[in-house]
């Protein structure tokens, strides 16, 4: 009298259709959380940018001109390091623009720049909106 054995484990048929699901899944969400990622980091560089321009405006309150970064008490850098700051004074110093630039490769919005009239700018291939949008 023969006992049949019972099947355990996976057939190769089984773990391939597990593995191709698994490869569509990691195709369509990859792209997804690099882009969330690129906007965590860019929302780090706008709110650097307008924390300098509020120090900005305080020291113009006092001293009724703007000043370079360390004079302002500006850090050079982002709270997590993602951007550097650096400021570019106009004449007399009575103007300035701001400029974010990334320590990573970003070629959507690139540099974010903010200027004393409240202009926003990139240097990048996106729209200004895009880049300052969220």
């Amino acid at each position: 009298m023969m006992r049949s054995k019972k099947q355990k484990g996976f057939t190769l048929i089984e773990l391939m259709i597990v593995i191709t699901i698994l490869a569509i899944i990691s195709a369509i969400a990859y792209p997804s959380y690099t882009k969330y990622v690129l906007r965590g980091k860019r929302a780090e560089g706008r709110a650097a940018l307008l924390d300098a321009a509020a120090r900005e405006e305080r020291h113009y309150s006092d001293t009724n001109q703007y000043a370079a970064l360390a004079t302002a008490l500006i850090n050079n850098s982002s709270e997590n390091g993602h951007y550097n700051l650096s400021i570019a004074l106009g004449a007399n110093n009575q103007t300035y623009t701001l400029t974010a630039t990334p320590n990573f490769v970003d070629p959507d919005c690139g540099q974010l720049t903010y200027t004393n009239a409240g202009a926003k700018g990139k240097s990048g291939t996106s729209s200004v909106a895009d880049c300052w949008a969220r």
